[in-house]
């Protein structure tokens, strides 16, 4: 059961990653670059990492960032392949690894609330 739990949150990264860096690349091109903060968009790479830590029953952290790091070729590919692109492959390689960030950030903020939930119970 606990093996099955843990690959549950590296697919549920792996699928949500993917689906954010698609949502990303195809609805919001050019919306964040005319606010003038293009990067704004990898803050929605909080939620896999987020859903993924609480799909996790033991390392919380570490399954979703296994689960981003294993997706990064995918989009990497995808955005090289089948969405032309004005930026280098170095930018977008270094946006992606950015994302990866964002991810194991979104994990770490789950698992502090979530911790902060439980000594809250604790007390009671």
């Amino acid at each position: 059961m606990r093996s099955e739990r843990g690959w549950a949150g590296v697919i549920c990264c792996f699928v949500l990653f993917i689906v954010v860096c698609l949502f990303l690349l195809l609805n919001m091109k050019g919306a964040f670059r005319a606010s003038g903060h293009p990067e704004l968009g990898l803050l929605f790479f909080v939620v896999p990492g987020a859903v993924a830590s609480f799909m996790s029953s033991q390392q919380r952290v570490l399954l979703p960032l296994l689960g981003a790091i294993l997706a990064t070729p995918v989009c990497l590919i995808v955005m090289r392949v089948w969405i032309f692109s004005d930026r280098s492959f170095w930018q977008e390689l270094a946006w992606m690894c950015s994302a990866v960030f964002w991810c194991a950030l979104g994990a770490l903020c789950f698992l502090f609330i979530s911790g902060l939930f439980v000594a809250r119970r604790g007390r009671q």
